[in-house]
């Protein structure tokens, strides 16, 4: 997050309700402390969840990347502390926890190892964010640029843009921006479901050119079925991102 941004942290229009806490515990109910896993079934949705992230962690480029990134910033991931498996709310797939510091992989919502590593990928943007700039996330603005890098770096492309509706014939060559804003909005919105959505528009709108054009650390949009993936992981070093294993 660039330091324009952090100025606006005493924006009170930009701020979120005092209860953020409170909506942060109906979306990830476990973070309460009130919820316990007796049932076997729940601890084999667990275990199943553990398994995807250690095959993430293992195989996927982009997590390994975003991974050594961190720990080049000072913020090496403990795998044992920073990622966990919990039950959510309908509404997410994951979250980024800054209080705990913590990932948060929803076991009740995400079904495949393709969106384990798109939830994880998305959510270490979020922790690169708060590593590198010291994010306030209950600043409206910090949040909208956040899930704007994520969406850019880790979620859109062509085919994902066709598929929630933002590419049109007239609107090609903006498809993978419109994408972004989409999939940054619902994101924005899915935790915070009290704000109006035109004014949740409007941050995006205002924090979206300087967000968009911010690829730290990948160095590119990555597109689907493409190598740039695999690129971006083998220049890593030009970057003094070391490999994790």
């Amino acid at each position: 997050m660039s330091s324009e941004e952090k100025s606006n942290g005493n924006d009170q229009s930009n701020e979120c309700s005092s209860n953020y806490e409170d909506i942060s515990y109906q979306v990830y109910p476990d973070r309460t402390g009130k919820v316990t896993s007796t049932n076997w079934a729940e601890n084999y949705v667990k275990v199943r969840c553990q398994s995807k992230i250690g095959k993430a962690i293992e195989s996927s480029p982009l997590v390994k990347l975003l991974m050594s990134a961190l720990k080049s910033k000072g913020c090496e991931i403990d795998l044992n502390r920073h990622i966990v498996c919990e039950n959510c709310s309908e509404d997410v797939t994951g979250g980024y926890d800054t209080s705990a510091n913590q990932i948060v992989v929803c076991q009740n919502r995400v079904y495949t190892q393709q969106m384990t590593q798109a939830v994880i990928g998305h959510e270490l943007i979020h922790m690169f964010d708060y590593c590198r700039a010291k994010m306030d996330f209950t600043n409206l603005e910090h949040i909208a640029c956040s899930e704007i890098r994520a969406a850019n770096l880790v979620h859109c492309s062509m085919v994902s843009s066709m598929f929630i509706g933002t590419t049109k014939p007239w609107n090609i060559a903006s498809t993978h921006r419109e994408c972004v804003k989409a999939k940054a909005l619902a994101s924005l919105m899915a935790v915070r479901k009290n704000f109006p959505i035109t004014e949740a528009m409007a941050v995006v709108d205002k924090v979206f050119d300087r967000c968009y054009a911010d690829l730290e650390p990948i160095g590119r949009r990555i597109r689907l079925n493409s190598n740039h993936i695999k690129w971006a992981y083998r220049e890593r070093f030009h970057y003094d991102y070391d490999s994790m294993f």
